[in-house]
């Protein structure tokens, strides 16, 4: 069994990257693999954004993204600091519900954990 992290860097809503990430793994814990966390980074935090509102015939990645690891228990973490970049969170402005704040150090400390690294 391998232990897996993914790493989101392309714009959430502009690319299949968050879909296709979603899809992957699916499958990882389908063929009972684990997966330590999810990182969100560059634009890929735009997914941690509480102030999605997307028309009602459009997917929202975004939600089953984070009811999928909260359903699994696997962090779902983002950089908060290209998160306060791009004006998607700060003190005033909280995170998306499921979507966890993080910093650069936690994520290369995490690496530690998995075997392997993937990035969409």
């Amino acid at each position: 069994m391998t232990t897996f992290a993914l790493l989101l860097t392309s714009a959430g809503f502009a690319s299949q990257s968050p879909g296709s990430a979603l899809q992957f793994a699916r499958a990882l814990l389908q063929l009972g693999h684990s997966i330590d966390h999810i990182f969100l980074y560059q634009d890929a935090v735009l997914l941690a954004s509480n102030q999605i509102d997307l028309p009602a015939d459009e997917p929202d990645i975004s939600a089953e993204l984070a009811e999928f690891c909260q359903r699994q228990q696997i962090p779902l973490l983002f950089c908060v600091t290209a998160a306060e970049k791009r004006g998607l969170v700060s003190e005033t402005v909280p995170a998306r519900n499921g979507y966890i704040g993080a910093g650069l150090a936690e994520f290369a400390m995490r690496q530690s954990n998995v075997d392997k690294l993937v990035q969409f």
